[in-house]
């Protein structure tokens, strides 16, 4: 929560799996004076410098003891009987921020984008005509990302509901389906997939569920529609913009994300903003016919804002073509990122805690293929001259420093990495690499991560 000039608040939703480096670099960007924080993840702040932060309510659990340059409140100061009952300095206009949301650090730190409240208006309402009062989502995307923000407020905008439970989990899906009356998901990355390959079971048409998001569109989905008797359709969004991309219900075109919607322009374009011919694939650039529609910056960020913004365009940073059915197809990510169990990774950031390692001297992290359909973490290493890196002792080093998801499960100890003639190194080789032989395996050796559940 960030406390602006006067009584302003703007959310800046944090998430739970950050600490160490990550959490700082957040906490110290977005500015933020006030935090909500659990009592289990409370101590993290212990880790770091709290830059501007001041005053943290603790809710779940007792406040840490006393010290250090943090006011520590307990959770009753949120209760209506006890809190005070703030005016804002000026009235709250739809362009104002609602929220700062952060990245995941695709290309570098992690970004907060600027959200206006027309912004989220935007994601939350016009991209799905299908959904009325009588609706309920279910949640199951965590309320720090976009995706579990959108869906809230989009039902909130119907005056529907919606079901909130901790995660996706396979052999109670349609049992939460059913118990809490949802009519309406987000299926993301592998969970259509494990669903529909998932015996037959009596519960397939008596779940209630009406529609499904499938994002990415995959093989199964006219099995699952099929199946499971629900309308399927699909996506493209981003925390900067609004949902550009929207599939008419039940797409037959696998691995869309569907067509610009109504007041939504869209191009494909090269490393010159020139349109490319179709079915060339070039990055996807987005503009809207509403203002305050998309983000209008990153927090504190003019240089990140100026290159995202230009020539009258946001560069979404994404890989397009248009294929033969006039369908937008993602094709890959032109962001140096990996995309892990529904979570996007910064492999610059994987990189920096790595080569905290006092054996490490230089690491290249890069995505390989995964069995359930996104990527795994594959990180090279060079180690420093005298030293050796156990792999093992390496992970083991990094478990308490960065979210599990962004933990390698991979790890390859190398002489050099490959690098241009400029010493960029090309991760497109080892990418092509892959798992090569002798490459370490996390969950080989029995080391399972698994997020921590919060009571």
């Amino acid at each position: 929560m960030r406390c602006a000039s006067g009584s302003v608040r703007i959310y800046v939703p944090l998430n739970t799996a950050y600490r160490g480096r990550l959490l700082e670099h957040v906490v110290r960007t977005s500015g933020s004076r006030i935090m909500v924080a659990h009592a289990a993840l409370a101590d993290r702040l212990s880790e770091i410098d709290v830059s501007t932060l001041r005053e943290v309510i603790v809710v779940r659990g007792d406040s840490p003891p006393a010290g250090g340059s943090l006011v520590w409140h307990p959770q009753q100061r949120l209760d209506s009987e006890t809190a005070a009952v703030l005016t804002p300095p000026q009235e709250i206009l739809p362009w104002h921020n609602q929220s700062i949301v952060f990245t995941s650090g695709t290309t570098g730190p992690s970004k907060g984008v600027e959200s206006s409240y027309l912004h989220l208006y935007s994601a939350a309402f016009d991209p799905f005509p299908y959904l009325d009062a009588e609706d309920r989502y279910l949640v199951t995307l965590p309320l720090f990302h976009v995706g579990g923000t959108v869906a809230v407020y989009a039902m909130l905008l119907r005056g529907a509901s919606v079901a909130i439970v901790d995660s996706f989990k396979l052999d109670t899906f349609w049992s939460v389906v059913a118990r809490t009356g949802s009519t309406f998901c987000c299926l993301l990355g592998s969970m259509a997939t494990l669903l529909a390959k998932a015996p037959a079971a009596a519960h397939d048409r008596g779940h209630g569920l009406r529609h499904a998001l499938m994002i990415p569109l995959c093989e199964d989905a006219a099995k699952f529609r099929e199946r499971f008797g629900c309308d399927i359709y699909t996506l493209f969004n981003m925390s900067e913009v609004s949902v550009p991309l929207v599939s008419p219900p039940n797409p037959a075109s696998l691995g869309s994300c569907g067509r610009p919607r109504a007041g939504i322009e869209v191009r494909i374009v090269d490393e010159n903003d020139c349109e490319v011919a179709p079915g060339q694939v070039g990055e996807l650039v987005v503009r809207s016919d509403r203002p305050w529609a998309m983000t209008h910056g990153y927090f504190g960020d003019p240089q990140a804002t100026a290159r995202a913004w230009r020539n009258g365009w946001f560069h979404t940073g994404d890989a397009f073509r248009i294929d033969e059915t006039g369908d937008y197809r993602f094709v890959d990510r032109m962001k140096d990122s990996i995309r892990r169990r529904g979570e996007n990774i910064s492999s610059f950031e994987v990189e920096a805690e790595v080569c905290g390692h006092p054996s490490v001297m230089e690491a290249a992290a890069v995505a390989v293929p995964s069995p359930l359909g996104e990527d795994e973490v594959l990180v090279a290493v060079v180690p420093r001259p005298g030293a050796s890196v156990d792999p093992e002792a390496l992970v083991r080093y990094l478990i308490p420093r960065m979210p599990h998801f962004m933990v390698p499960r991979y790890v390859r100890v190398v002489d050099a990495l490959p690098k241009t003639p400029t010493q960029k190194v090309q991760k497109h080789a080892l990418r092509d690499e892959g798992i090569a032989p002798g490459a370490w395996d996390r969950e080989a050796a029995g080391l399972h991560l698994k997020r921590s559940r919060l009571s």
